[in-house]
């Protein structure tokens, strides 16, 4: 899994930076939007594929175990609790609630209740809160659903990854395709909104196969859907397999038409796109924490290599500061449990980056960011990456920034061009 990034220490007791203060870059009432992430690090195996910061029952060891998670995050919480009412920010209620991981629900449906209660305790749940979990199709029952259904859970993100078997044994997921549409059923019974997460470009992955996956996402009826290239990080075990010839990587013509079948099917059934990986029906469906990250929002990470953002308010020099625990379960759980932060570095953005970060989000999303959001040498670019088919040219003369499907194809070309 990869290295965290380097970065300035963080203080024991958490303390944010002295220039971090209450934005008026808001809704009506002032205050910036703000969401918690739980990371969850345990899952019942490692994909081949995976590089995520998680953990299998046989690679942790005392003070990292799952039936003890749910109370050191919450330790967390109280931290997280002192450390912005410090900086005048503990007065907003959570928009949203997402808890990912690994497997959050490897823990009982309880223990993530507990969590949620906490988190409400501490700061309050915004009126329409949106609160989800990523589960694994095997991970729960119609029973645990209704639990987190009552405990205030509205979302669930089903991770599929794809309904051909030989795919499935390739990223060496363990469920049951078969099993999807009925863990679709049982949430939708317990009256949550349900999400089908899939990987395209896996090493033996035909179209044909990819539209098989997309035709059984389509037939369970699903209101959100997230397909992502598969990327092969070094130092997970499939890197290992295609370094030593023993899977052959698709090349970057294949995943360009899986991703335009996938935009064209899941258009044609009424669900648009509004960020790149994702498509939901209507704007009321699409992920609101998601939406947090790529618009700039406040957010506090709990868990093991969990990251946090804030941002600076009015200070001129500084445009907010991003911090990230440290990563190994054990380690962290021994730090909060004393009292300290689990910070293992943070970094202090200025103006520029902030800009930097906000085009190279911003042109993610559907809606865009404003043409005057370029700096001033980069907005001539923009006539030429209409010319290229690469932005909209009707949303162009309208002032904003928007991507075609070949665009979104090739998005991290359209942000170069359009950064110093």
């Amino acid at each position: 899994m990869p290295a965290l990034p380097a970065g300035e220490a963080v203080p024991a007791d958490g303390a944010l930076p002295e220039w971090v203060r209450p934005s008026p870059v808001g809704p009506a009432d002032g205050a910036r939007p703000f969401g918690v992430y739980v990371h969850v690090p345990f899952c019942s195996v490692r994909c081949g594929y995976c590089d995520f910061n998680t953990y299998t029952a046989s690679e942790l060891g005392g003070g990292a175990d799952q039936a003890a998670y749910a109370t050191t995050a919450l330790r967390e919480v109280e931290l997280a609790v002192r450390v912005l009412d410090a900086a005048g920010l503990g007065s907003r209620p959570a928009s949203t609630v997402f808890f990912g991981g690994g497997t959050p629900t490897m823990l009982p449906a309880a223990d993530l209740a507990r969590v949620l209660r906490g988190i409400d305790d501490a700061w309050g749940l915004a009126p329409g809160a949106e609160v989800t979990t990523e589960a694994n199709p095997d991970s729960v029952t119609p029973g645990s659903l209704r639990v987190l259904a009552d405990a205030g859970f509205t979302r669930v993100s089903f991770g599929m990854q794809s309904a051909v078997p030989h795919v499935l044994a390739t990223l060496e997921r363990t469920h049951d395709p078969r099993r999807v549409p009925d863990a679709v059923s049982w949430a939708r019974d317990a009256g949550l909104d349900v999400s089908l997460d899939l990987i395209y470009g896996t090493p033996g992955e035909s179209l044909d196969d990819w539209r098989a996956s997309l035709e059984a996402v389509l037939a369970a009826g699903v209101d959100h859907v997230s397909a992502y290239a598969l990327v092969v990080e070094p130092g997970t075990k499939m890197h290992a397999q295609v370094r030593r010839g023993e899977l052959a990587l698709p090349d970057e013509d294949d995943q360009a038409a899986k991703y335009e079948l996938a935009d064209e099917l899941l258009t044609e059934a009424g669900l648009g796109w509004y960020e790149v990986s994702n498509w939901s029906r209507g704007p009321e469906r699409a992920c609101r924490h998601n939406l947090a990250y790529w618009r700039g929002d406040d957010w506090w990470g709990i868990g093991p290599g969990a990251h946090s953002y804030v941002a600076a308010g009015s200070d001129g020099d500084h445009a907010g500061v991003r911090w990230w625990n440290v990563k190994h379960p054990r380690r962290y759980a021994a730090l909060v449990e004393a009292g300290a932060s689990p910070g293992a570095g943070r970094e202090l953005l200025t103006p520029a980056e902030a800009q930097l970060e906000r085009v190279l989000l911003g042109v993610r999303v559907r809606e865009g960011l404003p043409v005057d959001a370029l700096d001033p040498s980069r907005r001539a670019a923009v006539a030429g990456l209409v010319a290229r088919g690469l932005l909209d040219g009707v949303a162009a003369v309208r002032g904003r920034v928007v991507l075609t499907r070949r665009g979104r194809l090739l998005a991290d070309t359209v942000v170069r061009e359009l950064t110093p």
